[in-house]
């Protein structure tokens, strides 16, 4: 995996985070989702270097090979701010201090929270299969809650980590099929699981999303905000995004200024299993951009 990317730990003060980087054009990060790691992107991030892009695809707080505090009782030590922050201190590190930005599942929330809480650091913004968090949960109904079960799960104190801790394998292999997702890749998924301390982080992600960062996204819809960068939608088809709530666009409207999107034929994890498909929707967008300053 990743071909000629180097890979370095960035200290951000309260985390300790793994990058993968390559590349000498405008920069693009590349967040992943739960219960992954950066190597879900290793598929889409050699072909955006191809497009003459700098990726940048860190492990979040807690996850994979990055380490974080430890948790809080009001969850905001594993909260998309503080996440979104660790990610801006990764960016300025490498000499970038404005940048594409794509999130995926949980890191889309984080990606989120950085452009609305610093839209001059994003350029361009594509979220992968999600809606907010307050929007989800405004619209939970007993389908919701069957289906999205495990977000409730997971907000359980202690349980959780005692169930998950007995087997993680067994927990996260239903869903992470070597032959899918590439066998390096798995790897690295199952090595990551199997540390108490990077499923604790995980949890707290969780934990985060119905307590501060709901709060978080309800006061920015109480105060008028919006995204300001141009975004992007992209959900995967097979999944229930759109069965659930029809056009995600629709509800996205609501909180970008300028959006737009389209389907992806595919499961949940796109990056790995729709991956020319996510990297030319990624390309085309971001270079639709403004050129940046680029650091050589």
């Amino acid at each position: 995996m990743f071909e000629g990317f180097t890979t370095t730990c960035v200290d951000t003060g309260e985390a300790r985070i793994f990058v993968r980087i390559r590349g000498r054009g405008e920069p693009v990060v590349l967040l992943h989702g739960h219960p992954r790691t950066s190597a879900t992107w290793h598929r889409v991030a050699p072909l955006l270097v191809a497009r003459g892009f700098t990726v940048i695809c860190p492990d979040l707080r807690g996850y994979g090979r990055s380490t974080g505090p430890h948790p809080t009782a009001d969850h905001s030590a594993h909260s998309k701010r503080a996440v979104a922050n660790d990610v801006l201190t990764v960016a300025r590190a490498f000499g970038h201090t404005r940048f594409h930005l794509a999130g995926h599942d949980r890191g889309s929330y984080v990606a989120l929270r950085l452009a609305l809480d610093h839209p001059e650091a994003v350029d361009r913004l594509a979220l992968m299969d999600c809606l907010p968090i307050s929007e989800h949960l405004r619209r939970a109904d007993a389908v919701f809650a069957t289906r999205w079960w495990h977000w409730f799960f997971f907000a359980q104190p202690g349980i959780p980590e005692r169930v998950i801790g007995a087997d993680p394998a067994a927990w996260y292999a239903p869903k992470a099929d070597p032959r899918t997702m590439g066998e390096e890749n798995h790897a690295e998924l199952m090595a990551a699981v199997r540390k108490p301390d990077v499923v604790r982080a995980m949890l707290e992600d969780y934990r985060a999303g119905l307590s501060v960062d709901r709060a978080d996204e309800e006061a920015d819809r109480a105060q008028g905000r919006k995204v300001e960068p141009s975004t992007l939608v992209l959900w995967s088809t097979l999944d229930d995004l759109e069965e659930l709530y029809g056009d995600p666009v629709a509800i996205w409207r609501d909180w970008a200024v300028d959006v737009r999107g389209h389907g992806i034929v595919s499961a949940h994890h796109m990056a790995e299993e729709a991956a020319p498909e996510v990297a030319s929707a990624l390309a085309d967008f971001f270079s639709g951009a403004t050129a940046l300053s680029v650091r050589r």
